[in-house]
């Protein structure tokens, strides 16, 4: 009997034990947890802590509601409260590519350490999305990523609609974009972390990490996190033996040539946190290096940024706040960016050598990289962008009710608007969208537009009660502009938001307007002047019939103005609005 009672006992005890322990852990380090088990063990961890609160966020395109675990050693948990307290928000997300599944294992072992070991920071509350990209870690399997050393099994990159999540920040066509930016707005974070995995080039680290791009980020903000947090991350992750580099952005290269940092659009989650002045990592782990030092590069990353954090909490909220605040009366906006290719940096890159032998599938020559000759070499690094494209702001904007899903977006980020009390017509200026480029195929659902030239024309406009004013003196100022201005690379018309407007809804059947055209010539000089220097300057032109037409019908008071007008009017002048 007291054998059996030892027994029973020892069970008991070794089930308290693995109940602590995560899948990660209780396969050595060779399998990520499923989703229902992860929900299921911070479920249990909300249940267990009262420092832990495990919250529901709308839905996700699979059904299931997107999921934040928060850790507060205050028990506080209403964001606005912890904002006035002088508290930093950290928000960590996990699995937005599930194939890439080191943050969501990484994650459960932090946050169940920081909680049983008594270390939550002072003046920190940590936020961490357990998976974001829920649909895609639900299509399990091991094969999707043929160049990954483990796990075992692991999620797709693509969601339930085979949307790359990290491509639709602004576009927002899926459930769990809309999810995501309403935890965002909710929390504010000072700093976001985004856990990936990388592939491409071959190296000796285990990690490396995507930033700001500094240039991108207002100066103060930009300053202290290349100056001082970035510093301290990489002494850190050094002395844990997982010494990392920027994110190693080459393609048909090898790195010891030198590469250049990563331009992070609006529409990853990177450079829409950039919108909102917040400090964001992409950490990238080697998708050839074993899965287990992958996870503990990880956690170690984080653990060192939430420790950093704390300690700087003081300057990273000041300095947030002023940047937020400075918004409100900026007055110029970059839009889009190149890369300055005359300033580069230096540091020493451990490498393996790239070499070349035959193909055994083609015969050809291939490129591989040989583990057996590491070197460290120094390399420039090129990570300074420039405007090529800035506006200055208009008082306001006026966006027509009409255009739904854009109000809809511009609330949920957080931008103030107010709706026209009654019938008025405006002036302001209208851009005329007068060339464009679009894509030949689809990229995310969607044939983006880019290379955007409007032309501006001050003109008066009927707008309708309730169609929207927002001025541009918010602290999402970039939000706004950036996304309204067409010009702009993740603006909402270059995502084809707008694509209605370049639709000529009449025209003319030619054998009727011939004689109208006629008539307008005869009547309008300058007219027939314009219509012979074009005749003049496009001999295809003038050889035809049809576009000598529609040449006069663009250009004649029968032509539709709406046509290729956007329909955003920038409202330079304030206007009272009788509130």
């Amino acid at each position: 009997m007291k054998k059996t009672l030892l027994l029973f006992f020892a069970f008991t005890i070794s089930l308290l034990v693995h109940a602590q322990q995560t899948p990660f852990e209780l396969s050595g380090g060779k399998q990520t947890a499923t989703y229902t088990e992860v929900i299921s063990y911070f479920k249990n961890i909300a249940q267990k802590y009262q420092e832990a609160k495990f919250i529901d966020y709308g839905t996700t395109d699979v059904g299931k509601p997107l999921n934040l675990i928060v850790l507060s050693k205050s028990k506080d948990f209403d964001p606005v409260s912890l904002h006035n307290k002088g508290k930093a928000i950290v928000l960590v997300n996990n699995g937005i590519h599930p194939g890439e599944p080191e943050g969501i294992d990484a994650t459960m072992m932090l946050v169940r350490d920081l909680l049983e070991k008594k270390q939550l920071p002072e003046d920190v509350v940590l936020c961490f999305i357990p998976v974001y990209n829920i649909d895609g870690m639900l299509n399990r399997g091991p094969n999707s990523r043929v160049n990954q050393n483990g796990p075992l099994e692991y999620g797709f990159r693509g969601n339930y609609r085979n949307l790359d999540l990290n491509r639709d920040c602004i576009k927002t066509d899926s459930r769990n974009s809309l999810a995501f930016q309403q935890i965002f707005q909710q929390w504010k974070p000072e700093v976001f972390v985004d856990n990936h995995t990388s592939n491409g080039a071959d190296y000796q680290y285990v990690m490396t990490y995507i930033a700001t791009q500094k240039d991108k980020l207002q100066p103060d903000v930009s300053t202290y996190m290349n100056k001082k947090l970035i510093p301290v991350l990489l002494d850190k992750m050094k002395a844990r033996k997982f010494e990392m580099v920027p994110y190693v952005n080459v393609w048909g290269a090898t790195p010891d040539k030198g590469y250049d940092g990563f331009d992070d659009s609006p529409r990853y989650t990177t450079g829409y946190s950039t919108l909102f002045n917040t400090i964001g990592f992409v950490v990238e782990t080697h998708m050839w290096k074993p899965f287990d030092q992958r996870v503990w590069a990880t956690y170690g990353f984080m653990e060192e940024l939430i420790k950093q954090v704390n300690t700087d909490t003081k300057q990273i909220v000041e300095t947030k706040r002023k940047a937020d605040e400075s918004l409100k009366t900026q007055v110029s906006y970059p839009l889009n960016w190149k890369l300055d290719t005359a300033k580069a940096e230096q540091f020493i890159f451990k490498g393996f050598e790239g070499k070349y032998k035959p193909s055994e599938v083609s015969g050809l020559e291939r490129l591989y990289y040989d583990r057996t000759a590491p070197y460290e070499k120094t390399i420039n690094y090129r990570n300074s962008f420039i405007p090529t494209v800035t506006v200055e702001k208009p008082w306001a904007y006026v966006i027509p009710q009409s255009w739904t899903k854009i109000i809809e977006l511009l609330k949920l980020n957080g931008v103030q608007m107010k709706p026209l009390p009654k019938d008025m017509t405006l002036k302001g200026e209208m851009y005329y969208i007068d060339d464009y480029k679009t894509g030949n195929r689809p990229y995310e659902g969607h044939y983006n537009h880019s290379a955007v030239i409007v032309r501006k024309d001050t003109m008066s406009v009927q707008y309708y009660k309730g169609d929207f004013v927002v001025q541009v003196d918010q602290t999402v100022n970039r939000y706004i502009v950036e996304t309204l201005e067409p010009q702009a690379i993740d603006s909402y018309f270059n995502w084809n938001f707008f694509d209605s407007i370049l639709g000529q809804k009449e025209g003319f059947s030619d054998y009727l307007f011939e004689d109208i055209a006629s008539e307008l010539l005869k009547n309008d000089k300058a007219l027939k002047e314009k219509l012979d220097a074009k005749r003049a300057a496009d001999p295809k032109l003038a050889q035809n019939a049809y576009a000598q037409l529609d040449f006069v019908y663009k250009n004649s008071p029968y032509y539709e103005k709406t046509h290729n007008r956007y329909p955003v009017m920038r409202l330079l002048q304030p206007i009272y609005l009788g509130y």
